[in-house]
């Protein structure tokens, strides 16, 4: 079962909650990381997270990220792990997507998963979609 998420873009963000690594063209704050492994565990098995982009949205581009099985990984996919968890994204993907934080926020208003992408060079209002 997938499970799909929404997100949205926040200018503002102190990097050192990310994760660090300089080795991740994908990085994960540790609040993400909890939400992320919380609804993987409600999925009740195995699963790694795919994050990329599709055409499409308000400004061109459009974030997705959903969970598949650790199968599904191909060699040509880009696989980031965080203790065991790994985080995939395909090869045209990364092209936009290099640098990318992907943070949580738990708000009323606002809140979800926010994308904080350095490659983005224009977004829409509601954050889902962007341009580079």
């Amino acid at each position: 079962m997938h499970t799909a998420f929404q997100g949205t873009r926040s200018r503002a963000f102190p990097m050192t909650q990310a994760i660090e690594s300089q080795k991740r063209g994908i990085q994960i704050t540790e609040k993400a990381l909890k939400q992320i492994l919380a609804l993987r565990e409600s999925q009740g098995e195995e699963l790694c997270l795919r994050v990329g982009v599709r055409q499409g949205g308000c400004s061109g581009m459009s974030y997705m990220m959903d969970f598949e099985q650790v199968a599904n990984i191909r060699p040509d996919d880009e696989v980031y792990d965080y203790d065991g968890f790994k985080v995939v994204c395909d090869r045209r993907s990364i092209l936009y997507l290099y640098g990318l934080v992907l943070d949580y926020s738990n708000a009323m208003i606002g809140g979800g998963f926010q994308f904080i992408n350095p490659n983005a060079t224009q977004t829409c209002g509601c954050g889902k979609s962007f341009s580079a």
